[in-house]
């Protein structure tokens, strides 16, 4: 069984009276500085002067500093900058400034755990991972709730690094939801898994895949996209309330019938084979190794790939829909 924790198992007292530095004010970085400064704990940002997230920062009644004005005197140092990048700010900007006893906070755990970023000896390292985008970290805290969160200590530093990463879960509302204890390599494997396999790869190929298929069988793109896009939403939210037996419940038989037994026939056993080639891959170190590859040789496959998905006739039919439906408030990119 996971260990829970929760308010009363992560109290404030390790990071009341103290500095914490947070590295980028990007979507996780605005939540844990804004929520951690409204739980009564100093905080520090670092931001790169003239950038929009500097400026926001400033909106927010920050006073945005370099890097080692932030880490200065700070207990703890959070790191929120993207995983393709936190390398080589770390090497150029971070290590340089650690001192024994401080703590670096990370909310995931790829540079940790696959080695590109090695923390020196005396430096807690710690991760607080919120099973949410930052723009609902902030939003369940104003609300008086939170999102769940993982903690995990990768090392303790001088034995604080626990209590650390516990406050800091606490601050920004993590452990009013419960805060479970895990690993920096089950929380990395699990996350890529999750976004390979089911979230974001799995689901848009399989919604662009039965897109397709009505499409070249002669239906309406319009209706197709309603069909295979749109109405998605409507059953995620089901089961993210009740779980896949909640969903069951509240379509009707006829569709139950048709998930029960169809299902299966898309996701075969070759399906779930090739489901386990890619968690080996992950859990290898050959995706770290090509998505470090692919941004430092300047992302040309990754953009080739997201410009052909950008303009393929899912989005062009999508982008034409959602302005006719005003109540969605439609996010264009």
């Amino acid at each position: 069984m996971a260990t829970l924790f929760y308010e009363q198992d992560a109290p404030l007292d390790a990071l009341k009276g103290k500095k914490v530095c947070v590295i980028g004010y990007g979507s996780q970085g605005h939540a844990h500085s804004q929520n951690l400064r409204d739980s009564g704990i100093e905080v520090a940002v670092a931001e790169l002067e003239g950038t929009a997230n500097y400026k926001l920062a400033q909106e927010h009644g920050f006073s945005p500093t370099s890097i080692a004005q932030a880490m200065d005197g700070a207990t703890l140092i959070i790191i929120t900058l993207p995983d393709e990048v936190q390398a080589k700010v770390y090497e150029s900007d971070i290590k340089p400034h650690l001192k024994p006893g401080q703590v670096l906070g990370f909310c995931h755990g790829f540079n940790v755990h696959f080695g590109y970023i090695k923390p020196p000896e005396g430096v807690g390292v710690v991760m607080i991972a919120p099973k949410g985008p930052g723009h609902l970290v902030r939003s369940e805290y104003e609300k008086g709730g939170g999102v769940p969160c993982l903690v995990a200590v990768h090392t303790d530093g001088d034995g604080s690094a626990k209590p650390v990463a516990l406050a800091w879960a606490n601050g920004i509302g993590g452990a009013r939801a419960g805060v479970i204890e895990t690993t920096f390599k089950e929380e990395t494997e699990t996350d890529l898994f999750g976004e390979q396999v089911v979230l974001c790869g799995g689901l848009t190929a399989l919604i662009k895949a039965g897109f397709e298929t009505l499409v070249e069988a002669g239906y309406q793109p319009e209706i197709a996209y309603f069909e295979c896009m749109h109405e998605v939403k409507l059953i995620v939210d089901l089961m993210y309330q009740g779980g896949m037996s909640y969903m069951r419940y509240s379509i009707s038989n006829t569709a139950e019938y048709g998930d029960l037994t169809r299902g299966p026939r898309i996701i075969t056993e070759q399906t779930k084979a090739e489901m386990k080639k890619i968690l080996s891959e992950i859990t290898g170190g050959q995706f770290a190794k090509e998505w470090v590859a692919e941004y430092q040789s300047g992302l040309k496959n990754f953009n080739a790939l997201y410009d052909k998905d950008h303009g393929c006739q899912l989005e062009v039919v999508g982008r034409k829909l959602r302005k006719m439906m005003k109540w969605i408030n439609a996010k264009e990119v």
